[in-house]
């Protein structure tokens, strides 16, 4: 196709998919309403987490509908070979999850200062890093693929099958990882709409992609690989209508020399580090986890896939009240308003208690029931049904920490994070399965609970040292500065 035929065809596209999007970004309609000082507050948390945890639910939806689809498959190495597959770019896209948790921050407090240069600045910042990390991704797939994949060791049938979805996903890794920096821009900024759009679009899109290549075209595990592939970019396109369309209606611009001066990014990398290593003790606890359910053979690796896709199904629809926390938290602090800052703390986490009990009691009446959605070979029922207890209590255990990880992330108290997850990982999660090795999986299990429980404890008490020394706001005078 000519050059100028190809520019054709990818500004129809583009214009296409701003027609689309327009409903989401009207006036900054919703964004305007959060920020009224006078609403009352609950609502401004309903404003952002109703939205959001739609968004968020669709995330683990994803993995839950591969994992019907290929349960329902006539073998469990498919199923097994994406468990494997999916969990490690999962955990190796996770491992740049603070591309989008130090955008939301950063961006709120700015905001919340009035500073709109600094919220273009970080924006900048934050997308040509991610393309930097993207490509290197791309570049040193094969051993970094190899290496994990090694330390993960699927069964022979499915590690053949699990290399070849990492492959074909690996490559949309700029595209993921810019996304990520987009959907951080836009809830710092409270734009609710366009980041539920962009959400949506790009995991209903892997959905209706799954069904059309695992089962339309039959190409089973690689389908689901595919399916991801075309999605995130899909997704990244999106993302670059919707901020090219906020960034016209910001009575801001980019200073790009500012791009050239160091100490500009010294804040950005400094609470980018923390969360960096706070999610690296993270991705190492998931994969280590799926490791072990790995090593006891293909049945045992899927039924944990299948209860850990239950949990993160919680902890995600509780996510969108986290990110709640995060913008509207965040927001608080840059305008140094500590009462609507403790507000905003309290509603979430009550929310977020009320989801979890809520969930804890439909894992404890339904298991048979749940089960059968995600798979009808008796072998994996048995064994999923047989670690079920565990999933039960892991929502009430859970809930401190990931409201917690909401309003560090907004009031920038990202070094609490890094340490509290380092206590986790290394001085209970670890020793404990070392501990309880002889009682096979049950011991996995136990040292996963006992994990999100230290997780929530010494979270919620550098809460209360935050508070009891009034240490919230001090960090961010300067934030007018920029």
């Amino acid at each position: 196709m000519p050059t100028r035929g190809r520019a054709g065809v990818y500004q129809t596209l583009v214009v296409g998919l701003y027609s689309i999007s327009q409903p989401f970004l009207s006036e900054y309609e919703l964004a305007d309403n959060v920020h009224d000082m006078n609403q009352p507050r609950n609502k401004k948390v309903l404003a952002i987490a109703l939205p959001m945890t739609a968004a968020s639910i669709s995330i683990p939806l994803l993995g839950l509908v591969d994992t019907a689809i290929l349960g329902h498959l006539e073998q469990a190495t498919f199923l097994a070979a994406v468990a494997a597959g999916s969990s490690l770019l999962t955990m190796l896209f996770w491992l740049f999850a603070f591309l989008r948790m130090g955008s939301t921050g950063l961006t709120a407090r700015a905001w919340g200062a009035g500073n709109y240069n600094r919220c273009l600045e970080l924006l900048a910042q934050s997308l040509l890093l991610a393309l930097i990390l993207g490509i290197t991704l791309v570049t040193i797939q094969q051993p970094l693929l190899k290496t994990i994949l090694n330390l993960i060791k699927p069964s022979d049938e499915a590690y053949g099958l699990a290399m070849e979805y990492c492959q074909i996903r690996i490559f949309a890794a700029p595209a993921t990882l810019g996304t990520l920096c987009a959907v951080g821009w836009l809830l710092g900024l409270q734009r609710v709409r366009a980041t539920l759009f962009l959400m949506l679009f790009t995991n209903l899109a892997n959905i209706g992609l799954d069904f059309l290549f695992i089962i339309g075209l039959d190409m089973n595990s690689r389908g689901a690989a595919y399916a991801s592939l075309t999605a995130e970019l899909l997704g990244f396109l999106v993302a670059l209508t919707l901020i090219i369309q906020h960034v016209k209606g910001m009575d801001s611009a980019i200073n790009w020399l500012h791009l050239k001066q160091w100490h500009r990014y010294k804040e950005f990398l400094r609470i980018n580090l923390h969360l960096f290593i706070r999610t690296a003790c993270l991705v190492f606890t998931m994969t280590f986890f799926t490791a072990q359910g790995a090593r006891q053979g293909d049945t045992i690796l899927a039924a944990n896939a299948i209860l850990m896709q239950l949990l993160l199904l919680v902890a995600y629809t509780q996510d969108g009240f986290a990110h709640a926390a995060e913008s509207l938290a965040g927001h608080a602090i840059g305008r140094n308003n500590l009462p609507s800052f403790y507000q905003v703390c309290l509603e979430t986490t009550v929310w977020g208690i009320g989801i979890s009990c809520i969930a804890s009691l439909i894992y404890l009446l339904f298991p048979e029931t749940i089960i059968a959605v995600f798979t009808d070979l008796p072998f994996v029922s048995k064994a999923t049904l047989t670690y079920w207890p565990w999933l039960i209590p892991l929502p009430l255990l859970g809930v401190i920490c990931f409201m917690a990880d909401g309003i560090f992330i907004g009031s920038g108290k990202t070094r609490a994070m890094q340490d509290t997850m380092l206590l986790a990982t290394f001085g209970i999660f670890i020793p404990l399965w070392f501990l309880t090795r002889s009682l096979g999986n049950h011991g996995l299990w136990i040292a996963y609970l006992s994990f999100l429980g230290i997780r929530s404890i010494s979270m919620g008490g550098m809460f209360a040292y935050y508070s009891w020394q009034k240490s919230w706001s001090p960090a961010f005078k300067s934030l007018k500065s920029y």
